[in-house]
């Protein structure tokens, strides 16, 4: 049986609040820590993003606010990035919403849907408010980018 746990919370970016959803099969909790953690498909969603993995904690400040979402697992996301649309995946993703910033670790994938742009590596940043994404290799593998251009032809 599926338990529907909903954390509504405001989010710690620019005074604006908004509403975060979890879902998952099981949650526990350690006020002391700060922590939550979700296992067994673990959805978040806040405003046009979405995450899902199969465990994901989330880390809280003093102020009870999250300051850190760390998603193992099968980790996939959708976001927002200047007017754009995201598609990732990796083995670890983070998201740190002070900044808004959404690290993808191992065998990290991303797509700009709006485009069709595909980017590889092992380690992807993605920075929504500046709008810039970063791909490393770390020397395991090459960057590979994906992308279509239209030919000219007369």
């Amino acid at each position: 049986m599926k338990f529907l746990i909903i954390l509504a919370a405001c989010v710690c970016s620019m005074l604006v609040a908004a509403e975060v959803q979890v879902t998952a099969d099981k949650f526990f909790a350690d006020e002391a820590k700060r922590i939550s953690i979700f296992e067994g498909n673990v959805t978040v969603i806040k405003e046009g993003d979405k995450l899902t993995a199969k465990k994901i904690t989330i880390h809280f400040d003093e102020k009870k606010q999250p300051i850190l979402y760390i998603a193992t697992g099968d980790a996939k996301g959708n976001m927002m990035m200047k007017e754009k649309h995201y598609y990732g995946e990796a083995d670890k993703m983070t998201y740190d919403p002070t900044k808004s910033l959404y690290t993808l670790e191992k065998k990290a994938f991303l797509h700009e849907i709006d485009t069709d742009k595909k980017v590889y590596g092992e380690l992807i940043r993605v920075d929504q408010i500046s709008g810039h994404y970063e791909v490393d290799g770390k020397g395991s593998a090459p960057v590979k980018f994906i992308f279509k251009v239209e030919d000219k032809k007369q």
